[in-house]
């Protein structure tokens, strides 16, 4: 599927995602990720003994969420599947990422297990509410 241009400009942003896995029971397990891409395929990365891993790992299927960082109100819910399961030893998919949204290579330089799960999509959904963020101030 070809993502929308609203869609890569909040993947393509320093915007948390989260990840929703299957567990072995089918309930949902959420996480917030980092998330990159490669043409109109996300990339996420992660250990390969991580609950993501081991879930994707036995039921391929994902929805990830994404708000944008200044304004949460534009969003995009996305329902896919991870497709490949890279490898990342030298950690080449995973320090862009990390500068993206720390302006640094990954810190954690343990290399043995590292893994990048790429997820095509099937479903995309993006949405900007009429709202303006303006919590009030904390008391």
């Amino acid at each position: 599927m070809t993502l929308s241009d609203e869609t890569k400009r909040l993947l393509d942003g320093a915007n948390f995602a989260h990840l929703a896995t299957l567990m072995p029971d089918g309930s949902p397990q959420s996480v917030p990720v980092w998330a990159g891409r490669e043409g109109d395929r996300i990339v996420i990365c992660t250990g390969e003994t991580s609950l993501k891993a081991r879930n994707t790992a036995r039921d391929p299927r994902v929805a990830l969420s994404i708000i944008d960082f200044r304004d949460p109100y534009s969003e995009v819910q996305i329902r896919g599947r991870v497709v490949e399961r890279r490898p990342d030893p030298d950690l080449k998919l995973m320090d862009p990422i990390s500068v993206k949204y720390t302006g640094k290579p990954f810190p954690m330089r343990q290399p043995e297990g590292r893994v990048a799960l790429i997820v095509e999509v099937d479903k995309e959904r993006y949405t900007k509410l009429p709202f303006e963020h303006t919590p009030p101030a904390a008391s």
